[in-house]
């Protein structure tokens, strides 16, 4: 109050506090005009739809990144969706955002405007590759009809192992299965995909392999455009099966490899039969195995008994009831072989699901929330102590600068003598006859020099 009071007495212009409300609607207002209807250039990235209908994605370059948001009313009829990794032309106006505090390109139009640098570095390569010859169907290996174990490279946070993991224990239990742990996303994620795959190459333990992740934009899926992982996929000594975000994501990976699913639950669907109907195909062909003997025998009975070996006929009848027998026989022991093979199978699942749970992440990231809780607080207790002391030394040096204040020394009868020149410090800049100005504690005096003398 009373810096404000000294400002007004000497005609200083005081400030001007806004609200941070008032400040967000003086940018808006300010941006309005000029930038009413623009034209920007840059490429799509994080295409996000909201259940409104309204698009809300980023437009980047190697400088910046501006956000956009395209309503439901203005993208209706146009004939290009926004999609990550392409570049565009968006018209618009600026807008500001006040709930969050940014200014964000209200989008009218849109159009196209050739291929952005993540899909022009995608088509590079994979015109690369494909003149090497690694997309050819040559080269590609079929899927074992009925594979043991099935290797999966891929994050064991993410949704794609626990789909892979329910769809094999449906249609086939008791599969080996054998999880090598390997970001899909960021720094390291091409190196760990690399070692996964190279690992199940060297070891040959498994029988095929799975390798992918769930869906994302175009640069959550990067990774499966790399060119190392590709030539990994290529090189690997088993077959792999890509499996890399939804259906309609298509990358580099999906070409190399021996078999591209459009999910991870359609490629544990490829990589196994389902086992009751493997069963019912082999009573199938159990009963039209004893069906063919049968008919063959019978066959050989009428022609016996045609021909009056009545001793032949006995024979025969001894002899097929002896393959009869050896067939039932046979029989049991398949029953028996399968019902054994699959208790083993189920023992090694329950064993696997048991081993399976020890790495659930719910109870690390319960003690992480609570260690993120206990900091938080302690942040907002020092921030709580730092601004009490900040606020006491303000008040303080508030303190100090009115004990400074030129008004109270005026108080003890001391007045300030200024002319047009400003405040004199020295007799001889007042000559006689000129005027002066003497300001006191209460008012203001005018006056003219009579004599001056300086000592």
């Amino acid at each position: 109050m009373v810096v404000e009071q000294f400002a007004l007495e000497f005609g200083l212009e005081p400030r001007r506090i806004y609200s941070v409300g008032e400040l967000t609607a003086a940018i808006r207002a300010a941006l309005d005009e000029p930038f009413r209807d623009i034209w920007v250039s840059g490429e799509i990235s994080g295409v996000k739809q909201a259940g409104s209908g309204h698009y809300y994605f980023d437009l980047k370059d190697g400088d910046a990144v501006l956000r956009c948001a395209a309503f439901r009313s203005s993208h209706r009829y146009w004939k290009f969706k926004p999609r990550d990794g392409l570049a565009a032309l968006a018209r618009g106006r600026i807008d500001v955002y006040e709930s969050r505090g940014v200014y964000q390109l209200v989008v009218e139009t849109l159009e196209p405007r050739g291929l952005g640098a993540l899909q022009l570095a995608f088509e590079e390569l994979k015109k690369k590759l494909a003149a090497e010859g690694l997309f050819a169907a040559e080269r590609k290996r079929p899927l074992p009809r009925f594979p043991r174990r099935i290797g999966i490279v891929t994050s064991p946070s993410g949704a794609a192992i626990a789909d892979l993991i329910h769809v094999l224990s449906r249609r086939f239990p008791g599969l080996h299965i054998r999880l090598f742990p390997a970001l899909v996303q960021g720094e390291g994620s091409v190196e760990d995909v690399c070692r996964g795959l190279d690992y199940f190459s060297r070891t040959k333990w498994a029988d095929l392999v799975i390798v992918g992740r769930g869906g994302g934009s175009i640069e959550d899926l990067w990774t499966f455009n790399e060119e190392a992982v590709a030539r990994a996929i290529a090189a690997c000594s088993v077959p792999v099966i890509s499996a890399v975000g939804h259906e309609t994501d298509v990358t580099i990976a999906d070409f190399v490899a021996d078999l591209r699913a459009p999910t991870p639950s359609a490629a544990a669907e490829m990589a196994t039969p389902a086992r009751q109907e493997v069963e019912e195909r082999v009573e199938a062909a159990r009963a039209r195995s004893v069906q063919a003997v049968r008919y063959r025998l019978a066959t050989l009975e009428r022609r016996l008994r045609q021909q009056g070996t009545d001793r032949a006929a006995g024979a025969l009848r001894l002899r097929v009831g002896r393959a009869q027998q050896r067939i039932d026989e046979l029989g049991f022991r398949m029953r028996d072989s399968v019902s054994a093979a699959a208790r083993v199978r189920e023992r090694e699942r329950s064993a696997l699901e048991a081993r399976l749970r020890r790495f659930d992440m719910r109870p690390r990231l319960a003690a992480g929330r609570r260690r993120m809780e206990t900091a938080r607080a302690a942040a907002a207790e020092v921030m709580r102590m730092r601004l009490a002391l900040r606020r006491g030394a303000w008040e303080r040096a508030a303190a100090k600068l009115g004990q400074l204040s030129p008004l109270r020394i005026l108080e003890r009868g001391y007045a300030i003598v200024s002319n047009e020149s400003g405040i004199l410090k020295d007799a001889a800049a007042a000559p006689p006859d000129s005027r002066i100005q003497v300001r006191l504690a209460r008012g203001e005096l005018r006056a003219v020099v009579e004599k001056s003398s300086s000592s």
